[in-house]
């Protein structure tokens, strides 16, 4: 019986360099992050997923890696690494690292290699053309900002292929022996203790551009041979895939079973965050409907932000436009013409009844949440800083210097922390959030602590409950002969809505978790009260 530990997972997203700064140096590090888990573990944390972490010349947050085996120098050692996994394990939290493979940085020996010699094996490990490409401003990744994904390298007199930033040379995923450093680099990282990968740029592994000779079915097998080598190495090892793809193309990055178990659920994270602009369900109803059937042992990650842009581009530029005009009216919220670089909560405009909406949904939709640092005490952004920069501020831990995440010195810290407004480190910590039992933390503490009660919502099957309310989103999920139902009403005006379903005719429903008082459902009643923005979670025939 395999163990689909994940189906079950809380999963924390953080970048060790804004956590927590043990030595006072203004970067956070290995160290620190160390001495914060039992912030994780009290919060319920079952899954750390770190961003990268490697030797870097941090041209993009670390994902240009030019030494895969090895911890930044500012972060820490190997030796603090092993130390910090050794902790995690002790309280029961999994780690899962990025692997940053579709490129590496120009700096990687492998690239310098390359470059300064045609007959280095690692000229190979590249995309080369010699001449002029065609079409090199299709499919820039970072609109407004990138101009090509080719490069002209004058010491290697040839054009290179860059999806990402020029400093980050795509590799040659077609070719064997950079399949063989994929496995050795996975094969590292696993010794020490991870229990899984997430497959930065999943789409771009796979693809042949500019690749000659390049069989498509060979590049799309690269995901079953890291699946199969990982799951010779860890059993329990999992990989989850960054894969923002239309619906028809899920079903190649699951296989039948034998590829990802995971993947981020970007075509749903848009329908959510249009249902959010609307006050209307409908979005996320036809979203869930319209999601492809997954295997038994798949799973999708359900997320509202993240260290990146929260991506609109698989919707219309109507829809964009919608949310754009609800949570992004500046064009300085604004980034690569479909995109929001803000944080949830000044995106919702820091109104707690509508951002307990918004994580209540989160967690109770069928799959796995991930929650990004600071989530869990509202912290907010910075748009004075450079473009993604503006969500990835330091973590505020008191109402200290540098919001306690480092003593260092203003001027000398690697981001700045936010410490004016109403997110500044005064007003949003987790200390002084500890000390308040109303505070947005114990709430998400409570929250999590629900969902863990509630295995139904990451392994049953879903279905979408009638009210015939347009604002309100009702759903259950089904497990092992136990079912749990959850309400969402998206709008800001109370309602009452009864729930419909042939297939679902439970003789009481118990309430296990809601947004304020109300008067308990007599026996047989699906007559549902809620409030402005409300929630209520239930079990259906089944003591709590």
């Amino acid at each position: 019986m395999k163990n689909l530990w994940y189906k079950d997972a809380i999963i924390y997203s953080l970048d060790v360099e804004t956590f927590m700064d043990a030595n006072g140096d203004g970067i956070g590090d290995f160290i620190g992050l160390t001495k914060r888990l039992n912030h994780l573990a009290g919060l319920g944390v079952t899954c750390l997923w770190l961003l990268p972490f490697y030797p870097s010349p941090n041209r993009d947050n670390g994902y240009d890696v030019m030494d895969y085996y090895n911890v930044d120098p500012r972060l820490g050692t190997l030796g603090d690494f092993v130390e910090f996994m050794h902790q995690a394990r002790d309280r029961g939290i999994r780690v899962i690292v990025d692997l940053v493979v579709n490129h590496t940085s120009n700096q990687h020996p492998w690239f310098q290699s390359a470059r300064s010699d045609k007959n280095s094996k690692y000229r190979h490990y590249y995309v080369w053309t010699d001449h002029s490409p065609q079409n090199a401003k299709d499919k820039v990744a970072f609109p407004g900002v990138q101009e090509s994904i080719w490069e002209y390298d004058e010491q290697a007199g040839a054009y290179y292929l860059h999806r990402f930033y020029k400093e980050q040379p795509d590799l040659n995923t077609a070719n064997p022996e950079v399949r063989e450093e994929i496995r050795k680099i996975m094969g590292f990282w696993l010794e020490l203790g991870v229990s899984g990968f997430r497959i930065d740029a999943a789409p771009y592994l796979i693809e042949p551009l500019g690749i000659e000779d390049a069989k498509l079915e060979e590049l799309h097998n690269l995901l079953s041979e890291m699946r199969e080598f990982v799951s010779e190495r860890h059993g329990e090892g999992v990989l989850l895939a960054e894969a923002n793809v239309p619906q028809e193309k899920i079903p190649l990055y699951f296989g039948d079973g034998d590829r990802m178990q995971m993947l981020f659920n970007f075509l749903l994270n848009q329908d959510v965050f249009l249902a959010l602009a609307r006050e209307q369900a409908a979005p996320i109803i036809e979203g869930l409907k319209t999601l492809p059937n997954i295997p038994p042992t798949g799973q999708w990650v359900n997320f509202l932000r993240h260290h990146d842009e929260l991506t609109l581009d698989q919707l219309t530029k109507e829809e964009q436009q919608e949310i754009f005009a609800a949570f992004a009216p500046d064009e300085t919220m604004q980034i690569y013409g479909h995109g929001i670089r803000r944080r949830l909560p000044p995106m919702l405009g820091g109104e707690r009844r509508h951002l307990e909406l918004a994580y209540s949904l989160l967690f109770s939709l069928p799959g796995t949440p991930l929650l990004r640092y600071g989530d869990e005490i509202g912290m907010g952004d910075d748009l004075s800083l450079e473009d993604r920069t503006s969500v990835r501020t330091p973590m505020q831990w008191s109402n200290t210097q540098n919001g306690g995440f480092s003593t260092a010195p203003q001027e000398a810290l690697t981001l700045p922390v936010i410490s004016a407004g109403e997110y500044g480190y005064q007003q949003v910590n987790a200390i002084t959030q500890q000390r308040d039992s109303n505070s947005l933390l114990n709430w998400i503490e409570r929250v999590i602590r629900i969902r863990q009660q509630c295995p139904e919502l990451g392994r049953g099957e879903c279905g979408i409950l009638e009210t015939d309310e347009p604002s309100v989103f009702a759903h259950c999920c089904q497990w092992e002969s136990n079912t749990v139902v959850a309400v969402h009403n998206l709008a800001k005006q109370p309602c009452t809505v009864t729930l419909k379903s042939k297939d679902f005719n439970p003789k009481h429903l118990i309430e296990i978790f809601r947004d304020q008082q109300y008067e308990p459902l007599d026996e047989n009643s699906l007559t549902i009260p809620l409030g402005a923005y409300g929630y209520r979670w239930f079990r259906a025939d089944s003591l709590v």
